[in-house]
């Protein structure tokens, strides 16, 4: 099946840096090769050095006058998170825009971060939240846009603040979609508190639908020796034209929620297409569980309380 090209244009972004988690591969790398060839000084924090080498010869290949860098970072562990927000505020350049992309998605068995959080509220969320964090005196010079990726998942189950770490029983996709929707409440809370504090920052959201991205490929990290069988048939639909998205159209919703001016903060973008599953990026209602504005402040407070983030304490409400 044919399938219509889908694009957006991205504004020149001449003398932005920005910061891109999760771009050694699939929508994070083309999310950084996206706007490395809109002009902006493109940040990747990276986890494994080699496959962060191998998207930085991608990336200045699509974009020979690319200006893209590697640091280190492993979200899993706030010590790394740290060190990597001590580096970029020791170079002193503000950042205009911050990519909250990186993600870990439904490890067979419960695994733990550095921290002792499960991994994937500690991946995805609290690793998400202390970078926010210590990037905050370089976020508010640059009035930066906040953009973090959530995921289909976070239109189901819930945040479980009795067991945030699934210690008592382990559930993959539930524990994914807790961790989805806590980093999207507490990205909308961003927005609210730098509007009330005058900070200058923007925070969006958005989601990339279904396509076939390295989320449920095989990790041996995460103890995932083969792709999954739903990979694999998201593979064959997305490559037949089928609903889904591809791993390029998946990320056109982040760019758009980064970098459209119109989006002015609070917005929520994913694919248009029949459930949301693929198609052209556009603006979208938020998800249920993400509109109580106070549950987005107690998961806040949490939050800053678990990664010991004290920068973003002193927003007036």
């Amino acid at each position: 099946m044919a399938r219509t090209p889908i694009d957006i244009t991205v504004p020149d972004l001449t003398g932005t840096r920005a910061v891109v988690t999760g771009a050694s591969d699939g929508m994070g790398r083309h999310i950084a090769t996206r706007l490395a060839a809109a002009g902006a000084e493109v940040v990747l924090p990276v986890r494994n050095p080699d496959k962060g080498r191998a998207a930085l010869t991608a990336i200045t290949a699509a974009v020979p006058a690319a200006q893209v860098s590697l640091r280190t970072m492993d979200l899993s562990s706030l010590e790394s998170v740290a060190a990597l927000g001590a580096t970029l505020r020791q170079e002193g350049v503000p950042v205009g825009i911050l990519v909250n992309n990186a993600g870990v998605m439904t490890p067979p068995q419960r695994q733990t971060t550095v921290d002792g959080h499960e991994l994937q509220f500690g991946t995805n969320h609290l690793g998400h939240v202390a970078l926010v964090g210590q990037l905050h005196p370089l976020l508010t010079a640059g009035r930066a846009r906040v953009m973090s990726q959530l995921s289909i998942a976070a239109d189901h189950h819930a945040v479980h603040p009795e067991d945030l770490d699934w210690g008592r029983s382990y559930d993959g996709m539930r524990a994914y979609s807790s961790s989805k929707i806590a980093l999207g409440l507490f990205g909308l809370e961003l927005d609210r508190r730098s509007r009330a504090a005058g900070w200058g920052i923007t925070s969006n959201l958005s989601h990339p639908g279904i396509a076939p991205t390295a989320l449920l490929a095989a990790r041996p990290e995460v103890g995932r020796s083969r792709d999954t069988l739903g990979r694999r048939l998201i593979r064959v639909l997305s490559d037949r034209g089928i609903l889904l998205g591809t791993v390029e159209s998946a990320s056109l919703p982040a760019l758009l929620a980064a970098t459209d001016p119109a989006a002015d903060g609070g917005r929520f973008f994913g694919p248009s297409g029949f459930r949301n599953l693929g198609g052209a990026p556009a603006e979208q209602p938020l998800y249920s569980r993400l509109a109580d504005p106070a549950e987005a402040a107690r998961v806040w407070d949490l939050s800053l309380r678990l990664t010991g983030t004290t920068a973003l304490d002193a927003s007036p409400r």
